[in-house]
């Protein structure tokens, strides 16, 4: 991905995702976009909050931040998901988002 996209959006220092989530993948990855989301494969069934467990912590290492500065703000039962990043300390090369 080397364009800004529908997929995130800047505010107050703090990066909105809005991603599509494909639980039970084989390895957790970024999978490119899904319409105006970002597609994110997570090896963790949908069961039990697993998936958006898997998901959190997956988001927290590739932004360089702990697990407590993602929050999931919508679709907490549903493949399409919100997450708030407060301050990511790095931006995955294979996303380059623009920070606005």
């Amino acid at each position: 991905m080397t364009e800004p996209s529908d997929f995130y959006r800047w505010q107050n220092g703090n990066l909105i995702l809005f991603c599509h989530i494909q639980a039970g993948a084989s390895s957790d990855e970024f999978a490119g976009q899904h319409g105006n989301r970002l597609k994110i494969r997570v090896r963790a069934a949908a069961t039990d909050g697993k998936a958006n467990a898997n998901l959190i912590a997956f988001i927290a290492k590739e932004f360089g931040v702990s697990k407590q500065h993602v929050e999931l703000t919508r679709g907490s039962q549903n493949r399409q998901k919100t997450l708030i990043i407060s301050s990511p300390a790095s931006i995955p090369k294979a996303l380059n988002l623009i920070k606005q």
